[in-house]
Formats: structure tokens, C-alpha cells, sequence
């Protein structure tokens, strides 16, 4: 008997997903757990797995098409068994997913089921025809005729511009950021730190054979202020906050087409050492789309360093539903009085965005100055 293979939930926020490459041909025999093909979903590429065994009758998606979560993209089934009736259904249950689901965003769809609105039959705005909530302004349960959704221009050389169509990274990028900025009432906090100790422990620490950056000791300084102040080590929840016993710190990392923030679980209780084995693998893995689900979800608080680029200060946007970040300037040499004489010293600003829900300024301020105090002495990490 035939068995569908179908496009899998394969992160907790996945909605659909784009199938990249077929790893198994039409023809070929697989058994269960061989991996069929690889698909790109919202943070990563991952493998899609044989659920059955047998013989590949049918590749219904070809490679880099994007369908939805429960989409059809196979068949398995015994050599020679007819299939047309399982690709047939199937065919007409995906083409109907896309105007009532895949196109249209939480928000439009939460609105839309409020009001009785049929999503099939309202125009999109957003990128390929996406329904936003600002759509469905003025529209009644009575369904309005839909227009097709306008095709993405690919610009020839020498045109003015040139369109991109929107990677499963972007597009929760995306939505996610727009579930932060605008709802989230955040207010920030600049501290500048002096990086001359640190710079120095550093240093001891390679000559002893401990190669760390200093993004690693960040993380650690950071992990270990948060066990001292609770209160920011939270998440929003609309009608509770989380306040976390354990500390784990999402480090933010750039990737070909995006940002994506792999999680040091129990950062706090972590060595330097560990901190900084395991946050060179997760970059790794993170720049070639190797990361699995468990390993960028569930962060209670996040870090994003960019001072490698030579930016001195910037603010950073919060991961929602965690209720703060940390922005990291680069370090630089300045000026600066010490007693009655000017000395120059490494110096580093950081930049705290607060949810102000959960986070109030003068919590958000006790957060930075222990942070400080810490890198200003290292020791302190270790008391």
C-alpha cells in the first residue's frame, strides 16, 4: 500500500518549508530513517526522513518549491502499484492550502477567525501576496473577490532593481522582529566598560594553552550577573512571566542570509573552556544550516556581538519571548582620566534592551552594573 510523504513539522515554528534537494531518485529503494531529501525550514536545513519502506514511486515537489506544513512531496509504495489517486487528491488539498493558510500571517488569521472572514477570498499585501492584519481593515464576515497574487520579477542584467524571493530564514526573521519592535515597550541601557583586566586574563589564559574570545567570557560574565539578578533572566508570557531557574544564553550569529541565535544551556555552570569549545561548534554548524531545533530554541536571554565589525554601540532588537538582550560594541583604545593624569585603556560599550513589561530601569541598571563590575574584574567571575 502506498504511503504519503509529506512536508513534516521539522522546527516548533515551522509553517512550511522548501524542499532543496532529493536525496533518494524516483526508482530507488529505501527503508525507514534513510533520509529522502533535505529542506530548508525557518532556521535551518534538516533531513526529511523515509517513515516507510519500499520504493520510490513519485517526487511530487520538485526541488526548490516551498509548500506548506502536511504537504505532499513523495510517495513510497510497492514497484509498479498505481498511485493516481493518492497524487491526484492530494494535488487538489495543497493548492487549497495556500489562500487559507500559508499566505497570511498569525495575526491576519486570528483576525480573520474572529470575524468569520474566508481568507481565500481577501487580497494580500505583504511579500508573494501575503494577507497582514492591515488587509482585513473594513472587511466583514461577507468575502470579497481575491486577486491573484502578483509574481515575483526576477531583474535581467542591466535592470533598475532586482527581486529576491523571501528564504524560510527571512520570512520568521520577519515575523518574529515585527512581534517585537512595535508591541514590545523596550528602553535601552549604555554602560561602558573597561576591558583592560580581561584583555590581560586573556592573555594569561592562552599563554596557559585556554584559547577564549571574548565573546566567550561575556557569555560567561553575562550567565553569571543573570544568577544574580532573576528578574532578567525572563520571558513574557501575556499572562504570567517566566522567571527562569536555569540560564541559558542564545548568542546571536550571523549567517549567509540572516541571524540565527544557537543556545549555551547553563551557561552559568559552564567553564570558560566549554563555553568556548561549544560556542565554536554551534557557529559552525549554524553558518551550514546544521543546527537542530533544540539547539537555537529555549534561550532565556540573549547576546549580540558586533564588535568584530568596528561598530562602537548599537541597540539590539529582543527575541521575543525572552525580556531582554545585550548589545556588545567593539573594544577600543581611549583616552580617559584616571585621577589627574589622561591614560588610554581598552574599552567596550554595552547596550541593554529591556522589555519594560517585565524589566523596570532601575532592575535593568542593577543587571549592568554587576555585569561591569565583573568584567572590570575577572576575579570577581570566579568568588
Amino acid at each position: 500500500m502506498a504511503t504519503r510523504v509529506l512536508m513534516e513539522a521539522l522546527s516548533p515554528t515551522m509553517e512550511e518549508g522548501r524542499l532543496v534537494e532529493w536525496k533518494k531518485k524516483e526508482g530507488d529503494t529505501v527503508a525507514v530513517g534513510e533520509v529522502l531529501a533535505e529542506v530548508e525550514t525557518d532556521k535551518a536545513v534538516m533531513d526529511l526522513l523515509a517513515r516507510a519502506a519500499g520504493v520510490i514511486l513519485k517526487h511530487v515537489v520538485a526541488p526548490g518549491t516551498t509548500v506548506p506544513v502536511g504537504s505532499l512531496v513523495g510517495v513510497i509504495g510497492g514497484a509498479g502499484e498505481d498511485i493516481s489517486a493518492v497524487v491526484e487528491g492530494a494535488t487538489a488539498a495543497v493548492a487549497a492550502v495556500p489562500a487559507s493558510r500559508a499566505k497570511a500571517s498569525p495575526l491576519a488569521r486570528k483576525i480573520a477567525a474572529d470575524r468569520g472572514v474566508d481568507l481565500a477570498m481577501v487580497r494580500g499585501s505583504g511579500p508573494e501576496g501575503r494577507i497582514v492584519a492591515h488587509d482585513l481593515e473594513g472587511v466583514s464576515a461577507t468575502p470579497a473577490v481575491r486577486a491573484t497574487a502578483p509574481a515575483v520579477v526576477r531583474a535581467a542584467a542591466g535592470e533598475a532593481y532586482r527581486d529576491v524571493p523571501l528564504t524560510q530564514l527571512r520570512k520568521t526573521i520577519a515575523k518574529r522582529l515585527a512581534q517585537s519592535i512595535g508591541p514590545v515597550p523596550t528602553f535601552y541601557l549604555t554602560t561602558e566598560v573597561d576591558m583592560e583586566r580581561v584583555a590581560e586574563a586573556r592573555q594569561a589564559l592562552a599563554a596557559a594553552d585556554l584559547k577564549v574570545s571574548f565573546n566567550d567570557i561575556i557569555v560567561k560574565a553575562v550567565a553569571l550577573a543573570l544568577r544574580q539578578h532573576p528578574a532578567c533572566n525572563a520571558w513574557w508570557q501575556e499572562d504570567r512571566i517566566r522567571y527562569w531557574n536555569e540560564v541559558h544564553v542564545s548568542m546571536a550569529v550571523a549567517i549567509e542570509d540572516g541571524l540565527i541565535t544557537p543556545v549555551i544551556r547553563h551557561a552559568d555552570l559552564k567553564s570558560l573552556r566549554e563555553i568556548g569549545a561549544e560556542s565554536r561548534d554551534l557557529a559552525a554548524r549554524a553558518r551550514d544550516r546544521r543546527l537542530t531545533p533544540e539547539e537555537y530554541t529555549g534561550g532565556t536571554f540573549s547576546v549580540s556581538n558586533l564588535g568584530m565589525f568596528d561598530i562602537d554601540q548599537f541597540t539590539a532588537v529582543i527575541n521575543p519571548p525572552e525580556a531582554a538582550i545585550l548589545a556588545v560594541g567593539s573594544i577600543t583604545p581611549k583616552p580617559v582620566a584616571e585621577g589627574d593624569r589622561v591614560v588610554v585603556r581598552r574599552r567596550m560599550r554595552l547596550t541593554l534592551s529591556c522589555d519594560h513589561r517585565v524589566i523596570d530601569g532601575a532592575t535593568g541598571a542593577a543587571f549592568l552594573r554587576t555585569l561591569k563590575q565583573m568584567l572590570e574584574n575577572p576575579l570577581a567571575m570566579l568568588a
